[in-house]
């Protein structure tokens, strides 16, 4: 029997020299009480922008068309109310680069009932209204005033911009009036015609009308995608809600299977991956020998040279030796990893089933992520919701617009009510005020980018807050099962509550202190990311490289943090230091089990990676058939979607979530076992005085390998 070693001490630490510690401390104090104070005046600081955006903003300037005049077309309560349809006047006007800059048509916009059914010129009207009034009556709902009479000349009309000089056959799109186009023995019309009159003397044809009007619907794309996807979600959403409730209980299930089958998961990939890299070994020396047979076997890849046909390359004998000594490198090294590591790899196998022993003993921690998901439900919609009325703050600003382009006041501000009497009119005939976006000139409104970004900041430092909550809340509880020496009896009562309310009671400074770390090097990652795509089209080969390399480390330090972070809550709940304190206690325990630390991970994460691909995998089968319409079985399921993939892939996704969310519980808690495996490794020595807390099997496997702690230094 090997001799029994003393635990390791560690100097400054009075944790190790407690021999009365049986799981996390009771007796606290508030911790980074700074940074807490702090995290309560920025959401104090949240919650004013808020109220702030929800006065002057206006979330319908989304929701509906506006006009030139800045009203909302089909909005109830105003006289637009019956009027829900945006008209152009000249359509083919929309050609103008003003559509790019200002994303409007450079002509008069109304609201009207109903669209245009027929081909109709003013000339036209002026001619039948003397024996038909009937025409003007259908006419005029077109007009700026249905109350005005067709006695003004040509010229008139097009100076008041009164009237439209024509009309056509169109049908409503996105709530505006577009021609209504066919096509007919392969050439393109509208109305069943291929030219017109456009009323101002000049003949126009079908493919110019389809031009101006892509000037429009270029701006309109992304919304007519959104509503046949809103048609698809309003069509399937009872199919998606079964696809994510029927994950939830795989998840479950794989949860609890866990307890009996980590070990053979493990095994049986590990054993399915030596297997494929002996067949790629085989079949590269198959490949190897046949070629070898081969006349020009000699030729080596210096023949060649560089080829843009990578086939050529599959023809020499080289190439095929290579890869087979690649892979038989890689097949030898796990293989001796597997042998070196065995030991490591029964305890990372253990810890895996005594994870799942626990959270059977507190099965209130699997309901916990259904609590995360609440609280980033909430910080996800305060956000959007401020964006949104951060977005549509102001007040209706209208700039100076000219068909031609060829006006020197064009996009300059100014005043529909008096621009007619203005010398801008008189240097620019033709020239018009419309309606262009809702802004300001107050501090309020100088300010609006500034209150986006920070809209975006307290939205990541919360998310991070809400995650570290959990992770405490579970550790905590986690930590009180593995600290209980007879288990379950001496498990404390309500154990997540309790971890829950210390989490919060005394350590949010502690949880804010981290994920504010979190979120200032994601937010520099998105700083970069918004960088990138702003200046695309200036960068070098040089600036490309190093924009690589900074979103390489950025993308390094985020997981490095969040390893960190994640670690430090564990010490957090268990002993109730400050976050500095815990994160460095938490590193060094780390870093005296690394090599534990580094096998545990990777089997913790192939398990658990095959567990979330597993369920996702099996629903997003089961939605594919049902989408598709290949399940003869179900003759109620949904049928005429726009786009089958966008329920598959909702349902995707969200399978993954929520695996996700039910296995973030299961790491949190080998990850909080395993720390407190290490701790009481070093705490203790196995004897009656100093008992070990693990459960007998992980005993037996330390027995086995005698992994006892280094003797104690002199």
């Amino acid at each position: 029997m090997a001799k029994k070693r003393k635990p390791p001490s560690i100097k400054g630490d009075p944790r190790i020299h407690d021999p009365h510690f049986k799981g996390p401390i009771v007796n606290r104090s508030c911790t980074d009480v700074l940074c807490c104070m702090i995290f309560i005046l920025f959401i104090i600081a949240y919650i004013l922008l808020g109220l702030v955006a929800w006065v002057n903003g206006d979330p319908r300037r989304v929701a509906y068309p506006t006009d030139s005049q800045g009203y909302f077309c089909g909005q109830k309560g105003t006289p637009n109310e019956n009027k829900p349809i945006l008209f152009y006047f000249n359509l083919l006007s929309c050609t103008s680069p003003s559509v790019v800059v200002n994303l409007q048509c450079p002509t008069r916009q109304i609201c009207v009932s109903k669209c245009p059914e027929r081909f109709l010129t003013y000339m036209e009207i002026q001619f039948r209204y003397r024996k038909d009034r009937n025409y003007w009556t259908y006419y005029s709902q077109f007009c700026k005033s249905a109350h005005l009479k067709p006695a003004k000349t040509l010229t008139q009309v097009l100076l008041d911009d009164d009237c439209p000089t024509a009309i056509f056959p169109s049908k409503p799109y996105l709530q505006r009036c577009f021609p209504d186009f066919s096509t007919k023995n392969g050439t393109l019309t509208v109305g069943n015609k291929t030219v017109f009159e456009d009323g101002s003397g000049k003949t126009r044809n079908a493919v110019e009308l389809r031009a101006a009007a892509n000037g429009i619907n270029k701006v309109l794309d992304a919304r007519a995608i959104g509503v046949k996807v809103f048609e698809d979600y309003a069509t399937t959403w009872y199919w998606i809600l079964i696809g994510l409730t029927i994950a939830m209980l795989l998840s479950w299930m794989f949860v609890i299977l866990l307890r009996f089958t980590a070990g053979f998961l493990f095994w049986l990939f590990t054993f399915g991956v030596i297997g494929i890299i002996a067949y790629g070994i085989w079949h590269c020396y198959r490949e190897y020998s046949s070629l070898q047979e081969q006349p020009d076997s000699h030729l080596t890849v210096y023949h060649i040279g560089i080829q843009t046909d990578i086939s050529m390359y599959f023809q020499l004998k080289q190439t095929w030796f290579a890869f087979m000594i690649i892979l038989c490198i890689l097949e030898v090294f796990i293989i001796l990893m597997l042998i070196f590591l065995r030991d490591r790899i029964r305890i990372s196998i253990a810890l895996l089933k005594e994870g799942s022993k626990a959270i059977g003993y507190i099965p209130t921690t699997l309901i916990y992520p259904v609590l995360t998901f609440i609280f980033l439900s909430i910080c996800i919609s305060y956000w959007a919701v401020i964006a949104v009325y951060l977005a549509t703050s102001g007040v209706p600003i209208y700039k100076v617009t000219a068909p031609e382009g060829q006006c020197k006041y064009e996009n300059k501000t100014c005043n529909p009510e008096i621009f007619n009497t203005t010398e801008i009119a008189k240097a620019c005939p033709g020239a018009q005020c419309h309606f262009a976006f809702y802004g300001g000139k107050s501090l309020y409104h100088q300010y609006i980018t500034t209150f986006q970004i920070f809209n975006l900041f307290i939205f990541l430092w919360l998310i991070n807050f809400v995650i570290a909550l959990g992770q405490c809340a579970l550790a905590g509880a986690f930590a009180s099962y593995y600290w209980a020496l007879k288990k379950p009896d001496d498990i404390p009562p309500y154990p997540l509550f309790t971890a829950f309310g210390r989490a919060i009671r005394y350590h949010t400074g502690s949880l804010a202190f981290g994920s504010l770390i979190l979120a200032v090097v994601q937010m520099f990652r998105l700083i970069l990311e918004y960088l990138d795509k702003r200046l695309k089209e200036a960068q070098n080969n040089i600036s490309k490289f190093l924009k690589c390399c900074l979103r390489c480390c950025f993308w390094c330090l985020e997981k490095a943090v969040k390893f960190l972070n994640r670690n430090a809550y564990v010490m957090i709940a268990i002993y109730g230091k400050n976050f500095c304190r815990s994160a460095r206690d938490a590193f060094n325990l780390l870093m005296r089990n690394i090599l534990k630390v580094a096998v545990m991970d990777r089997v913790t994460d192939f398990v658990l990676i095959l567990g979330k691909i597993l369920v996702a995998g099996c629903i997003g089968v089961l939605a594919f058939l049902l989408f598709t319409e290949r399940l003869p079985m179900i003759t109620e399921g949904p049928t005429s979607l726009n786009y089958y993939w966008v329920p598959l892939m909702t349902v995707i996704i969200g399978s993954y979530l929520i695996a996700h969310g039910f296995f973030s519980v299961y790491a949190m808690c080998i990850e909080t076992i395993f720390i407190c495996f290490c701790e009481d490794l070093e705490r203790n020595d196995g004897s009656t005085e100093k008992p070990y807390f693990i459960t007998p099997t992980l005993h037996g496997i330390l027995n086995k390998k005698q992994l006892v702690p280094q003797k104690q230094k002199e």
